[in-house]
């Protein structure tokens, strides 16, 4: 079976297109011009289905930013911002102008390339680039509130543009897992294995905040803002409809229809289950319905369905996602315990949840297990290396992270000037004076 997300630059467009445009009345005779009709409303109903999931999409981006914003320190909330920011602009651009390219094997900058689903182009470029944005931006919690802002712009730059292209023409762009059987329907591991594996790598070269671990033990360090965090992680629930349902790539048919209402359900069951399973085991461990845990075993839920949202049907897609929840929950602890220091379960909800739901495919999908391992394993162990790799050359040439007392302050002040909450209660002090007179 050829990749479902395979592309190429010389098919050419669908007959009916060509035939409404160069026969509409011709010699073809009046039937063939109603079927060129069809095909345009096809063409563009698929089209406009596939910019609406792409805006779902992109809708993660902000919910990334609430939720990583939430899980740090309030010292850091703008810093968080601007690196969510940075990652959608520099995708837009990176990926546009040299990552699709290497993905699918298309023209720079587009040219006259024709995608081989029944859309325009540019629509399948806008739908592949807030997914390469995604892989960036999973990294931007995991190494905040210590990491220089302009190596983390060129993280991003290489991240979008060279490092998930590359490993997504492994399997999307049809090469070698693609061809070896591989399948990934919607990204557990080449759109969230790479960028939670790379987020290990990335740990691991710039190392844990100031008094994270003190003689070697833990000290807590919570988020500031539960609520951003619940309320970013509600954004992305929402968003990964279009992540899971646009990856049918087409939508005008009944049986596309049918088949993205149930990846519809499949995705929701997963995300329910882990979220439940993730309150259940804290419950359980820690004494008390863990609320950050509970958010986070919601997105592994979700990761944990991504690869297989079509082949993982009802009650072993709630399966998937439960488990996918509590190994959140143990990643968690067992990378603390390690002295890893991921504040927002980069690694765990995207890493681990990432090979997790790459595996399903096989043992709840009915895939072959020999495909799903070895592709798991490439793209965990790719993505390792690539990010240690980057991390470790901008730690030795441009400077990777804040210097103590930078860190100390809080990078919104450091490294942008501005805080992102203000004490105004100072400005209310002379009207309360003057009321008292």
């Amino acid at each position: 079976m050829p990749p479902r997300r395979s592309r190429s630059p010389n098919t050419p467009a669908r007959l009916g297109r060509a035939a409404a445009v160069v026969l509409p009345f011709g010699l073809a005779g009046l039937g063939f011009a109603q079927d060129a009709a069809v095909g345009e409303i096809a063409f563009a109903l698929d089209t406009f289905a596939l910019l609406v999931c792409a805006l779902l999409v992109a809708l993660m981006q902000p919910g990334f930013a609430l939720l990583e914003a939430g899980l740090h320190s309030s010292r850091n909330v703008v810093n968080i911002f601007m690196k969510n920011v940075a990652d959608f602009a520099i995708a837009g651009l990176a990926y546009w102008a040299i990552g699709f390219s290497i993905m699918y094997g298309a023209p720079l900058l587009l040219g006259n390339y024709v995608a081989d689903i029944n859309v325009p182009g540019p629509a399948d470029l806008i739908f592949q680039m807030v997914f390469a944005a995604t892989a960036a931006t999973i990294v931007s919690g995991a190494v905040g509130g210590r990491m220089r802002f302009g190596a983390y712009l060129i993280f991003s730059f290489v991240m979008t543009g060279l490092i998930y292209p590359l490993l997504g023409s492994w399997q999307w762009g049809g090469g070698w897992l693609s061809q070896l059987g591989f399948a990934d329907f919607a990204g557990s591991s080449v759109v969230h294995a790479v960028g939670g594996f790379a987020a290990l790598g990335a740990l691991l070269a710039i190392g844990p905040r100031l008094g994270r671990y003190v003689r070697g033990r833990p000290v807590a360090m919570p988020g500031h803002n539960l609520a951003f965090a619940g309320l970013g992680a509600f954004l992305l629930w929402i968003g990964w409809f279009g992540f899971n349902g646009g990856s049918q790539l087409a939508f005008s048919s009944a049986a596309d229809a049918e088949a993205i209402a149930t990846i519809f359900l499949n995705t929701n069951l997963a995300a329910a289950a882990g979220g439940l399973a993730a309150l259940f085991v804290s419950w359980r461990a820690f004494g008390r319905p863990d609320a950050s845990m509970t958010i986070n075993g919601v997105l592994g839920g979700l990761v944990s369905i991504t690869a297989g949202p079509d082949v993982v049907h009802g009650l072993l897609a709630v399966v998937a996602g439960a488990i996918g929840g509590a190994l959140v929950v143990g990643s968690v602890v067992l990378l603390d315990r390690l002295r890893v220091d991921d504040p927002v379960g980069a690694v765990s909800v995207h890493g681990i949840a990432g090979v997790w739901g790459t595996l399903a495919v096989a043992v709840l999908g009915g895939g072959a297990i020999g495909a799903q391992a070895i592709g798991a394993l490439a793209y965990a162990g790719a993505a390792f290396a690539a990010g240690w790799t980057v991390f470790t050359a901008l730690r030795l040439t441009v400077g990777l992270r804040v210097d103590a007392a930078d860190e100390t302050v809080g990078l919104d002040l450091a490294e942008h000037g501005v805080s992102a909450y203000h004490d105004d209660d100072r400005l209310g002090e002379p009207v309360l004076a003057g009321a008292g007179d």
